[in-house]
């Protein structure tokens, strides 16, 4: 009797046990290297997605994000590895030399061809970037002024379509091969304005463009299709659905807004365009 009773109790508290590991048994065997998380950043990585370039802080938006991912799957921090890839190299069909790479992928259905995406850990409001000139010339952040302007672009982005829909310019917008050209052509006087996601506005506005100036930004829920960033993943990899548990979980626990909110939160000074 003795015995049955210890053995119930042992398979209690291993029942116990595994509810407690959350997701963690779910990513068991599923990564690259067992029992390490290997995510991949940007080369170089920036404000505030990531603070100092150095993910392995856990500070920044996205590094406070994986590190959240990576406790729910069960995975202490220092179980958690770091590799870089560049935006266009790990967006390729083939395989991948990380779990999951977390850089401002937007969902798209044309990139859901090549790869896999997590459900959305960010939603993105889209700001105007522009110049102090431009301001000092009369634009405000309101729509019939924004519709004057000349706009450009990166043409391999979300930010093309949004603009169409959102600001439906007068004049067609200028495109670039990517977002540093956009924001050379606006020092460069060629252009009057851009739409970035909200947190690279404010970076690009402090750091790269001089003069640079927020006018405003759409609210997410502006566009039929708001900008969603999803964890990108090597297409079939079956963690993602680990992943998404994992984020659900955070989701309804608060704990993706109290990231949000931490890392985030210079952006709620920002007036609304109307």
């Amino acid at each position: 009797m003795k015995t049955v009773v210890t053995s119930v109790c042992l398979l209690a508290a291993s029942s116990s046990m595994a509810l407690a590991a959350g997701h963690g048994n779910c990513a068991a065997g599923l990564t690259l290297d067992e029992n390490v998380l290997t995510i991949a950043t940007g080369n170089p990585a920036y404000y505030p997605w990531v603070l100092n370039d150095a993910p392995e802080a856990g500070e920044g938006f996205e590094a406070a994000v994986a590190y959240a991912i990576a406790s729910e799957l069960g995975f202490e921090a220092d179980a958690v590895t770091w590799v870089r890839t560049s935006f266009d190299e790990a967006i390729q069909p083939g395989a991948k030399n990380f779990d999951f790479n977390i850089q401002q992928y937007s969902i798209t259905p044309e990139r859901e061809q090549m790869v896999d995406f997590s459900l959305p850990y960010y939603t993105s409001a889209m700001a105007v970037l522009t110049t102090q000139g431009v301001v000092d010339a009369g634009a405000t952040a309101s729509l019939d002024s924004l519709k004057g302007l000349i706009w450009g672009a990166d043409a391999n982005t979300t930010a093309l379509p949004m603009l169409t829909e959102i600001v439906a310019p007068e004049k067609d917008p200028l495109l670039y091969g990517d977002n540093t050209d956009v924001t050379a052509a606006m020092q460069a006087g060629q252009i009057d304005a851009a739409l970035f996601d909200l947190p690279t506005a404010l970076y690009l506005s402090a750091v790269v463009v001089e003069g640079g100036v927020i006018l405003g930004q759409f609210p997410a829920e502006r566009s039929d299709n708001p900008d969603t960033f999803g964890l990108l993943f090597e297409e079939g990899n079956p963690l993602r659905d680990c992943v998404n548990a994992a984020i659900t979980a955070l989701t309804e626990s608060g704990k993706l807004a109290e990231i949000e909110a931490t890392w985030l939160q210079d952006a709620t000074g920002v007036p609304v365009i109307e």
